[in-house]
């Protein structure tokens, strides 16, 4: 489609957010939204006229892309004949949907509980394990983002946690392993797994095995910086869990359905969760829907005793219907074996290049679509082209480099001293070769800040 301005709409719509909208982590009065006219594939433009090639896939969920046919038509076939339904009942769209996510998820997590985001999907998990276990204590990784909700925020391992934790009863961080910025001194991916799995089960022996119910993970760390585990390391978890007793909570709301190349990112580590939770790219965003996939030991805890928990919206029909249109269309259009096959054969290659020339490129890493750009002041101290979580003018060569990148017409992902590559699954070649050239320019101007 072809944008066609209409400057005037663009300033009312503009006008009105600003006069009534409040944005998530944000403040208020120094921010300056885009008004977005419309989208369709990997693109979006504003009223006048701008076209982006969007590499944020909105937040990592439209995975599929805007506006795909099938499930719009989905969408309006579901609001035709169930608008909506109380979640106590039986629904096709509903039972649908967890038919198709349940023949994807992997071992025996064959039980769905529909949520409405990421976010509830893991406050839901967390309260799953701790019902199911009869303890109190929660471990998650430092480097890591669970939602905005107050527990989930709490489970939260970077900088958006501060503000709002307060140090709450049950929630206790840990180190992962990420060898380019290692806490273990390692230099090697053994050594970095093996210490890793060391400090985890030392931190267990500290807080009391018999008082964790639950350690919690993102399978890929996503906005926290796209850290590939090592080989072996969330087996190792896995062996960790079952010799205490711990339920296993992996987070694929970002790196699931077909972001990886893989319909789960569990599937690359050949490991298998009790609780995985997700959301966004089980139907690229078009309406909210996330949820939690139950093994069967933990589904068989509330067999005969009830749930204390659920939702107005659990399993909306219109979600749903979306669901199942967008894992059918993700399945007659290759769209995951797409995700793997340019992650491995263009992405992977062309982002390394680009590392090999600019002095500002720490390291490159990622699967599928799912790939991080780390960005230094100096290759050989690694030191972060901008401080830890800093914002105005210590921030400004990665706001320089952000211009830049949209000056190229492309819309970056950019997470303190991260850019993200992770553009729609079914992107075409020729569209992330567009990306990546805008990504090579504007990385000229974040050399400029390096030593």
């Amino acid at each position: 489609m072809t944008p066609q301005p209409n400057p005037e709409v663009g300033a009312a719509v503009k006008a009105a957010d600003r006069a009534h909208v409040f944005h998530s982590w944000s403040a208020q009065e120094l921010i300056d939204p885009l008004a977005v006219a419309g989208a369709e594939g990997s693109y979006f433009w504003d009223y006048d006229g701008n076209r982006y090639l969007d590499f944020t896939s909105g937040l990592v969920y439209t995975n599929i892309g805007y506006q795909h046919p099938k499930v719009v038509a989905a969408i309006q076939e579901q609001a035709a004949t169930l608008t909506t339904f109380a979640p106590a009942f039986a629904l096709e769209a509903r039972s649908e949907a967890a038919r198709l996510i349940a023949e994807r998820t992997p071992g025996d997590l064959d039980k769905i509980f529909f949520t409405n985001a990421g976010a509830d999907a893991v406050e839901h998990a967390v309260r799953m394990a701790r019902l199911h276990t009869g303890r109190p204590k929660v471990l998650s990784a430092y480097r890591s983002y669970h939602g905005g909700t107050q527990q989930a925020i709490n489970l939260t391992g970077d900088p958006r946690r501060w503000a709002s934790d307060g140090a709450a009863a049950g929630v206790v961080h840990f180190w992962a392993p990420f060898l380019y910025r290692s806490r273990f001194y390692a230099e090697t991916e053994e050594q970095e797994c093996a210490r890793a799995l060391e400090h985890l089960e030392t931190t267990i022996a500290f807080e009391g095995p018999g008082t964790v119910a639950a350690i919690l993970l993102e399978t890929i760390p996503g906005t926290a910086g796209i850290m590939i585990p090592p080989p072996g390391y969330l087996a190792g978890v896995r062996e960790i869990c079952d010799k205490y007793g711990i339920v296993f909570i992996l987070d694929e709301v970002m790196a699931g359905f077909g972001r990886t190349g893989e319909w789960f990112a569990a599937d690359l580590f050949d490991v298998v969760p009790d609780l995985m939770t997700f959301a966004k790219g089980v139907n690229s965003g078009y309406v909210p829907l996330g949820g939690v996939a139950i093994s069967g030991a933990i589904a068989e805890t509330f067999g005969k005793r009830p749930y204390p928990g659920g939702l107005t919206y659990s399993g909306h029909p219109l979600a749903c219907a979306a669901a199942v249109a967008t894992i059918n269309v993700m399945a007659e259009e290759g769209v995951v074996e797409n995700a793997a096959r340019l992650g491995a054969d263009l992405v992977a290659p062309a982002l390394r290049e680009l590392a090999g020339r600019h002095p500002s490129v720490g390291e490159v890493r990622g699967v599928g679509m799912f790939w991080a750009i780390e960005l230094v002041k100096n290759q050989e101290t690694r030191e972060p082209l901008v401080p830890y979580n800093a914002a105005g003018e210590a921030n400004a060569p990665m706001a320089a480099f952000g211009a830049a990148v949209k000056a190229g017409g492309v819309w970056p992902f950019i997470n303190m001293n991260r850019t993200h590559v992770v553009p729609p699954c079914n992107a075409s070649e020729a569209e992330l070769k567009e990306g990546l050239a805008a990504l090579d320019t504007a990385l000229s101007v974040a050399d400029e800040y390096t030593e």
